[in-house]
């Protein structure tokens, strides 16, 4: 049963994408039961299907007439995201890839500078009983896509920018029923993650999380603009993780939404998912002792009990929002 479900979802997020794609107001029957969608900021939380069709996908597809998604990752399960692994049970799809193409248009505050672009997108969708979408979250890397139009709004990288590929020898793209023994697995794998290795920081020192009991030692972490992609362990360490610990130390994954899996792939999501207060600097920003909410999508591979590969959308225009600092201002004034 769960997996005729699993599969009846997949198979309608694929229908929606392609909606959205070719004509988002043939969606429009597709999100009848839509409630909610949180958008990336500054497009932020949307109430109903016409009201994220015209804020977030016309715009999008009007500024890009050859607008193409890549899907690089497409997976669904039931989700188990409490601490305590109660009260949740909940069915999820999830994505991510790439749109390309070239704006034509100003969409957004972001001008178009006629260069081809990748625009990194990872988005979550809930369902009902029925099969209907009830609920979404998406992320679109604004902060990569300023970078690629010559307007950097925060500083470079300290990781490889632009660095966001597909599954290495393995195929995300999960359109099959898949082995729920392995999909169990993978979730246990996820759940000891996040519950007991990122939430086990003592605030001082990195050890402490016990993230080579995780993550292979060539683990590849792609990042989101401004972070960049960290390609090992030793990498992820100095370059992600110590200054963002530095900034953010009492940080806590506290408000999933979703925690699931499906065969070797787990994904995470949630607008306030992680919390935390901001009392060391970060990328260029002075301390702000401002309580921050982290709005974030995870999606790990694991391979042999380990993450080989993971894809992490942070929403850097609200994270520096909560912070004191207009990241679209700033590429506004870079542009004049």
């Amino acid at each position: 049963m769960g997996t005729d479900i699993n599969q009846r979802n997949k198979a309608t997020a694929l229908t929606l994408w392609a909606a959205l794609d070719r004509d988002p107001v043939s969606a429009l029957p597709l999100l009848g039961a839509l409630e909610q969608w949180q958008g990336p900021a500054p497009i932020g939380l949307q109430t109903g299907a016409a009201g994220v069709v015209e804020a977030m996908f016309a715009p999008l597809r009007a500024a890009i007439p050859d607008l193409r998604r890549q899907t690089h990752i497409l997976m669904g399960g039931q989700s188990n995201a409490q601490d305590s692994g109660r009260g949740d049970g909940a069915w999820w799809v999830a994505g991510t890839g790439y749109y390309t193409g070239r704006a034509t248009a100003c969409v957004f505050g972001i001008p178009a500078r006629n260069h081809d672009l990748r625009i990194r997108w990872g988005e979550f969708l809930r369902f009902d009983a029925q099969g209907q979408v009830r609920y979404a979250q998406t992320i679109w890397d604004f902060v990569d896509w300023f970078d690629q139009i010559g307007l950097p709004v925060l500083p470079s990288s300290r990781g490889c920018a632009h660095v966001y590929p597909a599954p290495t020898a393995y195929d995300g793209v999960l359109l099959e029923p898949q082995d729920s023994s392995v999909t169990d697995d993978s979730l246990a794998m996820g759940r000891s993650l996040v519950f007991g290795g990122l939430n086990s920081f003592d605030e001082s020192d990195l050890s402490s999380m016990g993230m080579a009991r995780f993550f292979h030692p060539n683990v590849k972490w792609y990042g989101p603009g401004g972070i960049g992609a960290c390609l090992s362990l030793a990498e992820f360490e100095t370059l992600h993780q110590r200054p963002w610990l530095t900034a953010f130390p009492d940080r806590k994954v506290v408000y999933l939404e979703s925690l699931f899996a499906e065969d070797r792939m787990v994904a995470a999501s949630g607008p306030m998912g992680v919390v935390a207060t901001q009392t060391g600097p970060y990328l260029g920003h002075p301390p702000s002792g401002a309580r921050i909410e982290v709005s974030g999508l995870d999606f790990w591979l694991r391979t042999n009990g380990q993450v080989t590969e993971n894809w992490v959308f942070v929403d850097m225009v609200h994270l520096f929002a909560q912070m004191g600092v207009d990241l679209f201002a700033r590429a506004r004034e870079r542009a004049a």
